[in-house]
């Protein structure tokens, strides 16, 4: 009890102070499917199967076992919005390279739209390392049009580790022009996301509608189904006043199972646009996009980062997820530390 009445006074938790778990990775054998065990309890799966529009994690569980990402489209849930095929898991993408929508590919787009979307293809798993106290996992992948031609190569590391409240990913991801200069163009979607369970969406009984840059229309429904989830950043912008907003982290906690459970994003400094703009929505989209900050400013900025060939740019983030009791403000600055003084 002593010890627990001091961390509580600095501003911490014991969160923070528990005994690191052992990470290991068992692959599948149909499809291509690495799964992340943590302490013995599975975590996430690496998912990159020639289906997909991207690689994924998918789903994120804490480490009590709950799923906090939605199942649509890979495994449909009773009550769950089937929105936005697109959103599957927690990925990294973009809305405008070289005029080509990454961002909103999927199975839903008709064949004869095709070339207007760009493709994360080629998907190689490079090594995957189990730990004592962290695993790591890397793969390498090419950014193309549906022509194939690759616009980027992508070089990209996960590093997970745990314990008995928390889970961890950093994600280095490094993005290198190939024969063509690629541009960013300044867009709202974009950079690292994932889409949540209906728990952590924020109430709302409006439907919205949504067009992608191909100008194809997306109705979201009025949320409900317990959905409780709340945002809160490192500038103290909550709800739904977190969108469009800086911030070096973004938390979005809730209730699931009567149990509280959250998930973090936190930004690097190294990152091109730190600190980032958030594109957290209340229907359970939530991202970090530092490439488009035109919308979010209203005009007042602009960011259209440019690669020549064999030029290369590193977007690093740390995915915090907890569960049992909500991270103080304090906890994910100390977070928000640590990841800064990684030097990849």
């Amino acid at each position: 009890m002593t010890k627990y009445l001091i961390l509580a006074f600095c501003g911490l938790s014991l969160q923070s102070h528990a005994q690191t778990k052992s990470v290991s990775f068992q692959p599948q054998k149909k499809g291509k499917q690495l799964d992340v065990i943590v302490d013995g309890k599975f975590f996430t799966s690496f998912i990159y199967p020639d289906s997909l529009e991207k690689p994924i994690l998918y789903p994120l569980q804490t480490a009590t076992g709950l799923t906090l990402t939605r199942g649509f489209p890979l495994n449909t849930r009773d009550q769950e919005r089937t929105d936005h095929p697109h959103h599957v898991g927690l990925w990294l993408n973009y809305e405008s390279v070289n005029g080509l929508d990454f961002w909103n590919n999927s199975y839903n787009i008709p064949e004869s739209k095709k070339s207007k979307y760009g493709w994360i293809r080629a998907v190689q798993l490079t090594g995957y390392k189990s730990g004592s106290k962290k695993g790591e996992l890397s793969y390498t992948a090419n950014w193309e049009r549906q022509d194939r031609q690759v616009l980027l190569k992508e070089e990209t590391t996960f590093t997970f580790s745990g314990n008995e409240n928390n889970r961890t990913i950093d994600r280095v991801t490094r993005l290198t022009a190939q024969k063509d200069t690629v541009k960013f163009k300044d867009v709202k979607d974009g950079m690292i996301a994932l889409r949540v369970t209906k728990e952590l969406e924020m109430p709302s009984n409006q439907t919205a509608e949504f067009t992608d840059s191909q100008g194809n229309r997306t109705k979201v429904s009025a949320s409900g189904n317990g959905a409780n989830g709340d945002y809160l950043t490192s500038a103290g912008k909550k709800g739904n006043d977190a969108w469009g907003t800086r911030g070096n982290w973004c938390l979005l906690a809730g209730v699931k199972d009567q149990q509280q459970v959250s998930i973090a994003i936190i930004d690097h400094p190294k990152n091109p646009g730190y600190p980032t703009y958030w594109h957290a929505r209340d229907y359970g989209l939530f991202a970090a996009n530092p490439l488009g900050q035109q919308v979010f400013s209203n005009g007042k900025e602009n960011l259209n980062l440019s690669l020549a060939p064999g030029e290369s740019v590193t977007f690093r983030y740390r995915i915090f997820i907890s569960s049992n009791e909500k991270p103080t403000a304090d906890l994910l600055n100390e977070q928000a530390a640590q990841f800064s003084k990684t030097k990849n």
